[in-house]
């Protein structure tokens, strides 16, 4: 029924990227659904000046626009690997958002108007969709209001059901690019736990109870805790996430994540976008254990607060006196990205039963090999606080994981330090003296 339209919109990359003008917007589709072909047609049109382009998470190939200082800025919604090396040249900027806005910042008119969206997806199905695969985000709010869609198919991507808005119908688009058959999405397991990792994840297994529902993000302490839960007793535990990882497939196949005992999409795992493994993307393949909905369904408090039990354990940076919590930068160097964490920490805490877990290990070495303690004094100038004290419930790293939520300040520096490296411990101690946040009748003596 749609062959005679798919014929008369399928076209080269070269031809397709001609719609593009300098001083235009382009947004790649974020995640798994950046464009291959599309980046490099584009990237060979060095006539074009100004044009600004946007992605998120961006992963392996490294984008050929980012390359052409003259006629493109690159820009990335959460930093990756690939970005932090692009920003070290100077081919890419941070844009931050609380992502579970990011629908209605296209919708709304709050987003600058986007020009050109291209996206990865699937083949076109007998009844005229593409379905997104393993991203879904803020996808159908970017679609709805660009001037041109195009769509890069690719015989690769899994075909990942809904939840909602999970495809694009071929009248909502003006080119069809098909992709080479050895066009793989790129293998990124998770990495492998270290020992302190493994620790941190120990800790968290404690709070972790029959019903409860997990959210990870990635690395290797999600990584951990999702092997624990697959080789514990527990049981009925469900999944509402942003982000699926090789954790949550682990936690499935053993049976102890079923989503039984959730209140909404039970059952199942929401999820909004997908990094992995290529066994992760085979196992989501038309898998109705899995719904993918848009970030502003899966990331939204309002929506997780609806959920009981559920336990939301991410990643950060350093963490000050004041339990002030950085996730994103070293100093004024941007390494990743708030992403859906203050969406996580907030849902999880209006959660019937819920908890919010933010993790680290206590202390990390430089590459001479010296110390450096992950909790601080005070953040050194640049350096973002990502999530607000009063935001912060537990904070865990390998020496224990302990509730802030409530405390004063002298009892949460107190904690924090019993948290931190002992090298640190007794200069810690004299920080927080001079900051006037620690009792002296708990003192700790040397």
């Amino acid at each position: 029924m749609y062959q005679e339209e798919y014929r008369r919109k399928l076209v080269s990359a070269e031809e397709a990227v001609k719609c593009v003008k300098s001083g235009d917007i382009v947004d790649y589709g974020f995640f798994n659904g950046k464009p291959v072909l599309c980046d490099q047609a584009l990237a060979k049109r060095t006539e074009l000046r100004d044009v600004k382009v946007f992605c998120a998470v961006t992963i392996p190939p490294v984008p050929e626009v980012a390359k052409v200082r003259d006629s493109f800025t690159y820009h990335d919604w959460q930093f990756s690997k690939i970005a932090r090396v692009l920003q070290s040249y100077g081919l890419c900027y941070y844009s931050p958002i609380l992502y579970h806005q990011a629908p209605s910042l296209y919708r709304d008119g709050i987003a600058q108007h986007r020009n050109v969206v291209i996206i990865r997806v699937c083949p076109m199905d007998k009844n005229g969709w593409f379905n997104l695969g393993p991203q879904n985000s803020e996808t159908m709010a970017n679609l709805e209001v660009a001037d041109y869609v195009i769509v890069e198919a690719n015989k690769n991507v899994p075909v990942c059901l809904g939840g909602a808005e999970e495809s694009v119908h071929i009248s909502q688009v003006d080119y069809i690019v098909e992709a080479p058959e050895d066009d793989l999405l790129p293998d990124i397991p998770g990495a492998i736990p270290s020992e302190a990792d493994k620790q941190i994840a120990r800790h968290i297994m404690d709070y972790v109870h029959d019903g409860s529902c997990i959210q990870l993000g990635i690395g290797g302490m999600p990584n951990a805790v999702g092997r624990m839960i697959a080789d514990s007793d527990l049981k009925d535990l469900g999944g509402h996430t942003e982000m699926v990882v090789d954790a949550y497939m682990d936690m499935m196949e053993s049976g102890r994540l079923n989503g039984r005992a959730k209140r909404i999409d039970r059952n199942r795992v929401a999820y909004t976008f997908a990094i992995g493994s290529h066994k992760l993307y085979e196992y989501m393949n038309n898998n109705p254990a899995f719904a993918s909905y848009p970030v502003n369904y899966t990331n939204d408090p309002r929506v997780i607060a609806q959920i009981d039990n559920m336990v939301s354990i991410n990643n950060c940076v350093e963490v000050d006196l004041y339990t002030q919590v950085n996730g994103e930068s070293k100093g004024p160097v941007q390494i990743s990205g708030n992403g859906g964490m203050w969406d996580f920490v907030l849902g999880a805490q209006y959660s019937r039963g819920g908890k919010s877990f933010l993790c680290m290990t206590s202390s990390y070495k430089d590459k001479d090999g010296n110390l450096h303690s992950r909790i601080v004094p005070t953040f050194t100038p640049a350096s973002i606080v990502t999530i607000p004290r009063q935001q912060v419930d537990y904070i865990v790293t390998e020496f224990g994981a302990v509730q802030m939520r409530s405390k004063p300040t002298w009892q949460r520096a107190e904690l924090l330090i019993g948290l931190a490296h002992p090298q640190f411990r007794d200069d810690l101690i004299k920080e927080a003296e001079k900051l006037n946040i620690w009792r002296k009748t708990n003192k700790i003596e040397a």
